[in-house]
């Protein structure tokens, strides 16, 4: 085939060059090979390829194109401009740029524009530019010496120094912080929410209606009794109560008021719970010191405990009234209530004893001091729980278990609300087995711890 049509392939190759003129290739194809018209035709290929050494197969090689200015034509009309036009977002990424002055004239002259249209970006350019004048202030940005003296003044004024405080107090202290807490949420009127104190007294349930405000009135003279015992100021001052128990200290404070109390009655609560907190951790191991309820007393360490187990079971009686919701207190806290009540207990029993309200049945069996006898286990379950052991027939003799007569078990938070008059001791949700009137006994004995 290649040897029919040697002369074809030369043909479309040079037809195919860019740059040859298609009559010159159709006169070298007339002529005839090795003719005139043929070589005119490799010399015009030549030329208009520019190759090297005039060969046909080497690339054309463009003139360099001469500049306007060069050629003497006039230069063509210049653009008209107009106002830069850009997006609304684009622009609002632009005004921190615009309050810096670090925009171009074009995008400073639509920025300026743009906010004389749009409010909102008007005022956020108006903020950005303050902002920019507060960063070029011409006085020095030191901080003033004096600084730091200040604020360690403000906040030892909000809040005093933590000293270690005494085991035995903490649950005070934790719980005049989470009363203090829940006095802090709520607002001007429902400090005159209404609030009903319960509490069992002969074998009844008795009752004082008041407000927020009367609680933390009745929390601060209650709490007053430690006060006085502790050397600090009396909550009550030059009023005169009839009694020194606590349900006479607080009526004869809330006789003096001239006006039902308000939130103002939180302020000296709260200055009192933190001087007693500061005097009992100042004065270490003081534990022992007595604290007179009037018709009894309790050891600092106890009457600590017991003004928290009020604090909380008050703390309940206001969350109730201005629908708050309120936890119990910690586990660890709650055993030690518990406990306290536990070891109450026996004394309740023998003070029922001797008001003639003890079970008709019940015949006390009289032990030495020290000596095992009659016992009631009193088991606790869920937080705070425990067991203790109940001596039933005189406050100085041991729970045995060998004398065990009886079994009770309550809930943790149920037993403590039991023991502050909360709950009836009939309607108390208790596990009961054995001596069924030495259990009806220490029930109502533990309501009987209850006051106002």
């Amino acid at each position: 085939m290649r040897g029919a049509h040697e002369d074809e392939p030369d043909r479309d190759d040079r037809t195919d060059r860019p740059g040859a003129p298609g009559g010159v290739s159709d006169a070298g194809d007339a002529s005839g090979a090795g003719g005139a018209g043929d070589a005119g035709a490799r010399g015009t290929v030549a030329g208009a390829g520019g190759g090297a050494g005039g060969e046909p197969g080497a690339p054309r090689i463009p003139l360099p194109r001469a500049s306007v200015e060069d050629t003497g034509r006039a230069l063509p009309d210049a653009v008209p401009g107009g106002p830069l036009t850009l997006e609304h977002h684009v622009l609002t990424s632009l005004l921190g740029a615009w309050a810096l002055a670090a925009c171009s004239a074009e995008e400073a002259a639509a920025v300026e524009t743009h906010i004389g249209e749009c409010e909102p970006c008007a005022d956020e350019a108006l903020r950005l530019r303050d902002a920019v004048a507060l960063l070029q202030r011409p006085e020095s940005l030191d901080l003033d010496p004096a600084l730091r003296t200040r604020v360690l003044e403000g906040c030892l004024e909000r809040r005093p120094p933590r000293i270690p405080v005494p085991e035995w107090a903490t649950p005070y202290d934790a719980e005049t912080a989470r009363l203090d807490a829940l006095l802090q949420d709520i607002g001007d009127a429902e400090w005159h929410a209404p609030v009903r104190l319960r509490w069992f007294e002969a074998d009844g349930a008795a009752s004082r209606r008041t407000t927020v405000a009367g609680v933390i009135a009745h929390l601060l003279t209650v709490d007053g009794l430690v006060a006085v015992a502790l050397g600090l100021a009396d909550p009550l001052g030059d009023i005169a109560a009839p009694t020194s128990a606590p349900a006479g200290c607080t009526e004869a404070y809330w006789r003096a008021s001239h006006f039902p109390p308000t939130r103002a009655v939180r302020a000296p609560w709260r200055e009192q719970s933190h001087s007693i907190v500061r005097t009992v951790s100042f004065t270490g191991d003081s534990g022992g010191m007595p604290v007179s309820y009037g018709d009894f007393e309790l050891p600092l360490h106890d009457a600590m405990l017991d003004r928290a187990f009020e604090c909380w079971v008050h703390a309940e009686d206001i969350a109730e009234a201005v629908d708050y919701p309120y936890e119990p207190p910690s586990a660890r806290h709650l055993n030690r209530m518990i406990d306290l009540a536990a070891r109450m207990l026996p004394g309740a029993l023998a003070e029922r004893r001797r008001a003639g309200l003890a079970a008709p049945g019940a015949r006390p069996h009289l032990v030495a001091a020290g000596e095992p006898g009659r016992s009631l286990r009193l088991e606790i379950e869920g937080s705070g729980g425990g067991e203790w052991l109940i001596p039933l027939d005189s406050p100085g003799a041991l729970g045995s278990a060998d004398h065990e007569v009886a079994h009770v078990a309550l809930d943790g938070v149920e037993f403590c609300r039991l023991a502050a008059g909360h709950v009836p001791p009939a309607e108390a949700a208790a596990g009961q087995v054995g001596d069924r009137e030495a259990i009806r006994d220490v029930l109502f004995a533990a309501a009987g711890l209850s006051r106002m």
